[in-house]
């Protein structure tokens, strides 16, 4: 056999060959070597096919190409019998990754990381690419202040050509900030100006924060705050000269010093108005808080360019400019405005687009739209329209986008994104008795039904004591212009012997049929007529006036409620609202032709009010009356009752009100009045203000009634709450301590409200 070797290392490719030989066509080529790369794939690589004449400088090209797939650590071209033969040896490759005592990150988000350097299972193993991946993965702790972080790699050979590239990890503590320094601050005492830092030195609750380790972007973040506190109590020309971080030997504290220049403090000697108003000057003018001789405020500044520019866009003008320039005087400090105001031409909605509803149909959130397609762009029609769709409850977040469309200046595309979240609710509540063992009940509702918008829900209570059913429905479109309509039909039963409450046994069934209208974009009337029959059994030991009003009124009783309710929210989220005001005014009265007469009255105003970006402070106040009409009483089973997570926490639900004795035992027989206030303070917990709300409040009520005794006047109570949209559903915790506890009342510090989304 006449055989001759062409060998060809990488570094002689672009030197002549050694061996040469005489060019010939290729009467077959074959491969060897290969394990896991398929022949043809070697074959689409070079650039010789059967027939070709493969001379020394197609051979070198060959080795070349084939070198440039990194599949392969070494490449030969040998000839036999004009037969092209391609010996090969296949690098590596990367079997699995193994990470020993990574305790701070998911493997998920290493793993992906490293994937972006070119080290993943499946790839070919490059030694090359390995300290890349080193360091990337220490850049990884670097982000969580582990600047200790060892990492030692092993790469170990595994059958059919493979390894596994194992990560031995010696994480470390994290650094933590040891001190931060202000240097050249006079004017405000430093303890001042760390408070509009987000970083902070080790405190009670960083173990979770995680602000006492470094971070740039939350130090440019926390300088920039510092600025804007400086420029709002007038420091013009404020400046962050230089910044130094430095970190011990042992790497495990964290010194920042930031060095200040505090520079004048600016009076504001005038405040004008230039440019294409688009409205009359003295309407903008008044959305100008800043005033000659205030003290400069960047925030109010701010504030006033804002206000013109919204002004602008509800009459269309969605591009508006508006700008303020100072003239600086530095020898009198004082500081002179104009503010330029450019309107930019007025633009009209050209389309309306609709993203992430896979669920809900689009005419459920096009109803609730105020901005009209063809017609002018109005900002605050476009977001009452998004606080609209978001108030619905169907979504977890909404954002809106108005990009100008593309080719013309004067009109605008509206792009909705929405993302959904479950709208069905399933609320389960579990007690125990000595008589019914376990209680079990529960409630299944679906805001949402198959995308219409409409609600569905099912109420159930298994207990033997206390039975209940209920169906209820409402389309809140009936009709296009937004009149809604429902019905409700049931059957409750309920039976209070062995338990607090005074001992009676009743079984109401009945239904009602719900109308509203919408008065205005955020208030609507509601209208309800209903049918009840109502059987009450008493007992010996029952109150007497429970068996008085059997008495007077026998056993089972019918009545037509007739109801009448005015809602007006101006909220501005539906589970966390930072913002606005929330009234319902309710009237239930049972009309003549039934057998009872009586009429039940409510009302409920709601307040939020934004402290800052970080904290909301609620006001809740709630008060109720009902009475009998004519000569007929308030039947008792309609008493107002109080106490529990959703009014006067720290107090058993119900618990509250007139009591009445029977042999000893103390029965709490509800009013015909009740009273609740309440206070809280409300923050978003870092990382997850839109699942988690925190709050600290103070709580006030009482139930009243005209014959009974009462507990006492109003009751108090103090605590701190938590209401979490967990992935099982929506969770209320509150932790109560009563403040005027009296001798029988019945508390209860920790409660909780349950319920799973699906």
């Amino acid at each position: 056999m006449n055989k001759s070797l062409l060998s060809v290392l990488l570094a002689s490719l672009f030197t002549t060959p050694v061996l040469a030989f005489e060019p010939f066509a290729v009467k077959d080529i074959r491969v060897e070597g290969i394990q896991r790369t398929e022949a043809g794939t070697v074959f689409s690589y070079l650039p010789v096919k059967v027939g070709d004449m493969l001379s020394d400088e197609k051979a070198a090209q060959s080795i070349k190409a084939l070198f440039a797939t990194g599949f392969f650590k070494d490449v030969r071209i040998e000839i036999d019998q004009n037969v092209m033969v391609v010996v090969v040896q296949e690098r590596p490759a990367i079997a699995k990754l193994d990470f020993v005592g990574m305790k701070e990150f998911e493997q998920a988000v290493i793993v992906k990381a490293l994937k972006e350097t070119g080290i993943a299972e499946g790839r070919i193993f490059d030694r090359a690419l390995l300290e890349k991946a080193e360091q990337e993965l220490k850049r990884q702790y670097l982000t969580r202040g582990k600047y200790g972080a060892n990492i030692t790699t092993t790469v170990t050979p595994l059958e059919r050509n493979r390894v596994g590239v194992n990560f031995n990890i010696e994480e470390g503590a994290a650094a933590k900030i040891k001190q931060i320094n202000l240097v050249g601050a006079k004017a405000f005492r430093e303890s001042d100006l760390l408070a509009q830092f987000e970083l902070t030195t080790p405190g009670l609750i960083t173990w979770y924060t995680k602000n006492d380790q470094y971070s740039r972007q939350k130090l440019s973040a926390d300088l920039e705050k510092l600025k804007s506190f400086y420029m709002n109590q007038g420091y013009l020309e404020f400046a962050v000269e230089s910044t130094q971080v430095s970190i011990s030997p042992d790497k495990q504290n964290v010194y920042i010093t930031a060095n200040l220049n505090e520079g004048e403090r600016y009076q504001v000697s005038s405040v004008k108005l230039a440019g294409d108003f688009a409205l009359t000057e003295d309407e903008l003018k008044k959305l100008v808080t800043v005033k000659a001789g205030d003290v400069f405020s960047r925030e109010r500044l701010n504030a006033s360019t804002k206000a013109i520019s919204e002004r602008l866009g509800k009459e269309g003008y969605a591009f508006a400019n508006v700008n303020a320039s100072p003239e600086i005087d530095k020898e009198k400090r004082k500081v002179a405005f104009t503010i330029f105001v450019d309107p930019g031409k007025r633009v009209y909605v050209r389309r309306i687009n609709l993203a992430g509803n896979t669920k809900t149909r689009d005419e459920v959130i096009r109803r609730e739209i105020r901005q009209m397609e063809g017609g002018w762009y109005d900002a605050d029609r476009v977001m009452n329209s998004k606080q609209r769709i978001d108030r619905l409850g169907f979504f977890s977040d909404v954002n809106v986008e108005t990009p100008a469309v593309s080719g013309t200046s004067d009109q605008i595309d509206i792009n909705m994104k929405v993302t959904e979240k479950p709208t069905g609710n399933l609320m389960l509540g579990m007690g125990t008795s000595n008589i019914d063992k376990v209680i079990l009940s529960g409630s299944i509702a679906q805001n949402n039904f198959l995308g219409s918008g409409n609600n569905v829900s099912i109420q159930v209570n298994s207990a033997k004591r206390t039975r209940t059913y209920v169906f209820s429905y409402t389309n809140p479109y009936f009709t296009p212009d937004g009149v809604s309509q429902g019905f409700d039909i049931y059957h409750r039963t309920l039976n209070t012997a062995s338990t607090a409450v005074a001992n009676y046994k009743s079984s109401s069934s009945g239904g009602g049929l719900r109308f509203g209208f919408p008065i205005s974009e955020k208030e609507s009337l509601g209208f309800g007529i209903g049918l009840d029959t109502t059987t009450i059994t008493t007992y010996t030991d029952s109150p007497k006036n429970y068996r008085d009003f059997v008495t007077a009124f026998g056993n089972t009783n019918v009545s037509i409620p007739v109801t009448v309710n005015w809602i007006s929210d101006g909220k501005d989220s539906f589970f966390f609202p930072t913002r606005g005001t929330y009234q319902k005014a309710g009237l239930e009265v049972a009309v003549p032709g039934g057998d009872l007469t009586f009429y039940r009255a409510t009302y409920q105003l709601q307040h939020f009010i934004p402290l800052n970006s970080k904290f909301t402070f609620m006001l809740n106040g709630e008060v109720g009356y009902a009475d009998g009409l004519g000569d007929k009483g308030l039947p008792f089973y309609k008493n107002f009752f109080a106490g529990g997570v959703n009014s006067v926490r720290g107090y058993k639900a119900g618990s509250l009100g007139p009591t009445d004795i029977d042999n000893g035992r103390e029965l709490r027989l509800g009013g015909n009045s009740r009273m609740i206030g309440n206070a809280e303070l409300l923050w978003g917990l870092p990382g997850m203000e839109k699942s988690l709300r925190m709050g600290v409040f103070f709580d006030a009520g009482q139930v009243l009634g005209k014959d009974q005794a009462s507990s006492g006047g109003l009751k108090y109570s103090t605590g701190v709450s938590a209401a979490w949209i967990s992935p099982v559903g929506p969770l209320k915790f509150s932790y109560a301590i009563p403040l005027n506890k009296a001798e029988g009342d019945k508390t209860e510090t920790f409660q909780f409200q349950l319920g799973s989304t699906f």
